[in-house]
């Protein structure tokens, strides 16, 4: 049998309950670290500069969202490729679409500084953001996407290492750019007195930091994934294969970004407290949704390195794993927190209206994380097996228009921030019929096989 690195995961080779859990499990000590970064902001803004400023920040979220979406989805689409040819060991086709992922994101983080400290305000206002949180929210923002180069090229970078099965070092990266960040979360705010902007400030260094020992480790291994400058540059054929594979997936994750711009109005709508609450719900979500990231990504790794060996079973039995895992993990989380809402919201705002609004988006989502688990396990093996189309049709259809056309319609008549709440469980469910009739009923396992027949 041929030799594995300790930093890489050959998901083709062991036992697949295994392989998926060794793999996920870093990934979810690494993205729990990974959403420190702006929970330490929340808390350390809404604590030491008060409601307003926790408001401000709360109210960029879904803007910065917007902004980097869909080039987190090309690189979604990258990683399925590089994995694909990691798993086939297919080397050469594997370095092409490395250097290739690299010089496409390079450019991408020039036009994304350009765009995003020159149009976020506008969108701001087109957004309804409080007048008494607008300028607090620009200055915070924009500071945020003139570090975009450190945004973009990090998880480029951890895509590239997860795509070969490494989830070791990007877990070690990211615990020491956490630390940093929370740091100088305090040096900014509470030492130097800088405000909002120097929370922004601090998240932008210590994802600079994340990225010199992303690149550090990657041209510096002796595996055949190895980055070297004279390399990168653009394959025409790799970069069409890329963005096949990735588009889908960053057109999804842009509209949904837009449609929950939609959302985060409706959410301004009814004020600043409604604004800080809901804000704070979002960050106790993101923590609480983690385990269940982790699954996703090792699925679409563990399907793609899986078909690209041509070892279909394998990858079916994986797939089924792995969802069921997602499922019952979520289902706890979220029982979990239907019970504790009241202490977690509080830990962010110390409003007692904030803190209502927060508890009640909380009773109302929480119990339905199983169907909101479905969408996104279904969608990451999907993705693994290049039918990245798939789960965008789904989103788009159900967590976007289908969302939007229920605020528009619902929010003007009974004037209730429940319809808002409501309309993410009713989507949900939505998407998961949908996604779990196509997966029984289609050929996905041989979407490759078929896709190398066409070329």
């Amino acid at each position: 049998m041929e030799k594995t690195s300790v930093s890489q995961t050959r998901m083709t080779e062991g036992s697949i309950g295994g392989r998926i859990i060794s793999f996920a499990v870093p990934l979810f000590i690494g993205n729990l670290f990974q959403q420190l970064y702006n929970t330490a902001d929340a808390l350390i803004v809404g604590r030491l500069l008060g409601n307003d400023a926790l408001a401000a920040v709360s109210a960029t979220g879904t803007l910065i969202f917007l902004m980097i979406s869909f080039f987190e989805g090309i690189a979604v689409g990258a990683g399925v490729v590089i994995s694909r040819y990691f798993g086939a060991k297919e080397s050469e086709k594997m370095q092409l679409a490395i250097h290739t992922n690299i010089a496409f994101n390079l450019v991408v983080s020039v036009l994304l500084t350009l765009v995003g400290t020159t149009l976020t305000p506008a969108i701001l206002r087109l957004m309804g953001t409080p007048e008494g949180v607008m300028d607090l929210s620009v200055d915070y923002i924009r500071i945020y996407f003139a570090g975009s180069l450190s945004l973009v090229m990090y998880n480029v970078l951890r895509s590239i290492m997860q795509a070969v099965g490494d989830s070791r070092h990007p877990l070690i990266y990211l615990v020491v750019s956490s630390l940093l960040n929370i740091l100088l979360d305090l040096l900014f705010i509470g030492v130097f007195k800088t405000g909002v902007g120097g929370a922004a400030l601090a998240t932008v260094i210590s994802q600079f930091v994340s990225v010199f020992l992303c690149l550090g480790r990657l041209m510096t291994t002796k595996e055949d994934y190895r980055i070297s400058v004279k390399k990168i540059g653009f394959n025409k054929a790799m970069l069409k294969l890329i963005i096949k594979y990735g588009l889908p997936s960053g057109l999804q994750n842009s509209v949904i970004a837009i449609a929950n711009v939609v959302v985060q109005s409706n959410i301004n709508s009814f004020g600043k407290m409604a604004v800080s609450g809901c804000g704070a719900y979002s960050k106790i979500e993101g923590f609480a949704f983690l385990p269940i990231t982790s699954f996703n990504i090792a699925l679409t790794t563990f399907v793609g390195q899986n078909l690209g060996a041509k070892e279909y079973d394998r990858a079916r039995k994986g797939a089924k794993f792995g969802i069921i895992c997602t499922l019952l993990i979520s289902e706890l989380i979220g029982i979990a927190i239907f019970l504790l809402a009241p202490y977690l919201i509080s830990a962010f705002t110390s409003e007692p209206e904030a803190i209502q609004f927060g508890v009640d988006k909380a009773r109302i989502c929480s119990l339905f994380f199983c169907l909101l688990a479905a969408t996104h396990g279904f969608s990451a093996v999907l993705r693994g097996a290049g039918k990245a189309v798939v789960p965008m049709i789904a989103m788009l259809s159900f967590w976007c228009v289908i969302r939007v056309c229920f605020i528009k319609i619902m929010v003007p008549v009974f004037h209730s921030i429940n319809v808002v709440n409501w309309v993410y469980p009713l989507t949900w469910c939505l998407s998961t019929i949908f996604l779990i009739i196509y997966y029984i009923k289609a050929d996905w396992l041989h979407a490759f096989k078929r896709a190398e027949m066409e070329r």
